[in-house]
């Protein structure tokens, strides 16, 4: 099912889609530069918005779920860039251990987890799961809806070592994006390789970085290109800890969505944009779209503020707010692009049939619909009309989807602490 791609015509989106196509050529060949002096991260996903003017990325996932969302179709395209990652990584590797979050009890984590061991298998490696929760002291088997099973087992830590009961694996996998911090069982691990790196949890990683780091690309991206970064780019300010109970911590907050906001109406007015502006408040890491508030006046902060007295104290980023056009069945949607090494693997349309072109879809009762990247006919075909073709849009959003993995990897080169010392 492709969606029907409501954009208009014309417009900024359009225009943006013609020049990425008729760039093809430079821009494949940039990145493959950029790939030549940066490692990508292991995997990745990313949240898009289209608001018919603007492409921007707002969430980039390092530990990514949701891999039972892509087709069959799609996994020849996955297994070829597990291959091509674990090559790089470890030419010899045998054994692959995952470890998935914690709360497992998910029959819809569990399905990503098993898509997960599918790829990696597929890729010629012997593939067992294990968890760090405590709860799990034995394997124990949970069976999916489709009547397929997972199997998950308690690693065992042996000196410096990590692995399960007679299963020593050389490249261990997290699905955890370590919101609670790294645990210690993690650390020093002896000629083993970890991937993502513990630095990319959430107990380091700060989206303000990241979307720094974006900022630099979608500007150097923006001028070999010949456009306006704003265009595939969302401001943002933060703003530290914030203390809803704390009159200065709201002022701080009000102070910077002020700014933000009168930026955008700014970008509104040079393009001709009649939207009324918004800005999304959110914790500075952390994932599942918990916690997001949508904006729309400074005023909004002091409702806000009432309503949040018993919240935590926390670090908070202010992103501009990325409208999204598109719809599947009258529903709001908004695409998301999976990576694997440096490769588009695939994605899918999240879809929210009770949320609004403003809010966040990342919330319960969202459905999803694959998008069709993986088929050979749907190639991006230069000299189609933009916005006539699904296979164009869908190779726009993996370019911008990579420029955000592209800015993953400067994120973590940045916070990596082996390299603190030439700082």
């Amino acid at each position: 099912m492709v969606p029907h791609l409501i954009t208009a015509l014309t417009g900024p989106i359009n225009e943006l889609e013609q020049r990425i196509l008729e760039s093809m050529p430079a821009i494949e060949r940039w990145f493959r530069l950029e790939w030549m002096e940066h490692t990508p991260p292991f995997y990745c996903s990313v949240d898009l918005r289209n608001a018919g003017f603007k492409l921007a990325p707002v969430d980039t996932n390092l530990y990514p779920g949701g891999w039972n969302n892509l087709t069959q179709e799609m996994l020849p395209l996955a297994v070829q860039a597990a291959m091509a990652a674990i090559e790089k990584i470890c030419p010899e590797a045998k054994n692959l251990l995952v470890i998935p979050e914690n709360q497992t009890r998910s029959t819809f984590y569990l399905a990503n987890v098993l898509q997960l061991k599918r790829i990696f298998q597929m890729a010629g490696l012997n593939v067992r799961i294990g968890s760090i929760a405590p709860e799990i002291k034995k394997p124990t088997e949970f069976t999916l809806p489709t009547g397929e099973s997972v199997v998950i087992e308690p690693v065992v830590r042996t000196k410096r070592r990590l692995g399960l009961k007679d299963f020593d694996p050389c490249t261990i996998l997290l699905n955890n994006d370590l919101a609670a911090g790294a645990p210690g069982i993690l650390e020093d691990l002896h000629e083993q390789y970890l991937l993502p790196p513990l630095h990319a949890g959430w107990s380091v990683r700060r989206k303000s970085r990241h979307f720094q780091s974006y900022e630099e690309v979608g500007k150097r991206f923006g001028k070999m290109l010949g456009i306006d970064p704003w265009l595939i780019n969302p401001m943002f300010n933060r703003c530290g800890q914030v203390d809803f109970n704390e009159p200065q911590g709201l002022d701080c907050l009000q102070t910077n969505v002020d700014a933000l906001l009168t930026k955008i109406r700014k970008k509104y007015k040079e393009y001709g944009i009649n939207e009324k502006p918004f800005a999304i408040v959110k914790a500075d890491n952390g994932s599942y779209g918990m916690g997001i508030m949508t904006v729309r006046d400074v005023k909004d902060l002091e409702e806000i503020g009432r309503r949040t007295k018993d919240k935590p104290v926390g670090e908070v980023i202010i992103q501009e707010g990325v409208l999204t056009a598109e719809r599947i069945n009258e529903a709001v949607a908004e695409p998301v692009v999976y990576m694997m090494d440096r490769y588009v693997v695939g994605g899918f349309y999240r879809i929210h049939a009770e949320r609004g072109d403003d809010e966040n879809l990342n919330a319960p009762g969202a459905s999803y619909v694959p998008l069709a990247f993986a088929e050979s006919t749907h190639l991006p075909q230069p000299g189609h009309k933009p916005g006539a073709s699904a296979p164009n849009r869908f190779y726009m959003y993996g370019v911008i989807g990579r420029l955000a993995m592209l800015a993953a990897s400067y994120e973590l080169e940045a916070t990596d602490p082996e390299q603190e010392v030439y700082e």
